[in-house]
């Protein structure tokens, strides 16, 4: 079974940066993850 990489504290923590006003760049720069996989 595949395991799943980031936690779900971890992407809800991004959504309410989001929300907040970060861009997107800006949050997947400091998580280290693709902005791909944060848009999904």
């Amino acid at each position: 079974m595949k395991r799943k990489r980031y936690s779900v504290e971890q992407i809800v923590a991004a959504v309410k940066q989001h929300e907040s006003g970060t861009t997107i760049a800006d949050i997947c720069r400091k998580l280290g993850i693709p902005q791909a996989t944060l848009c999904r």
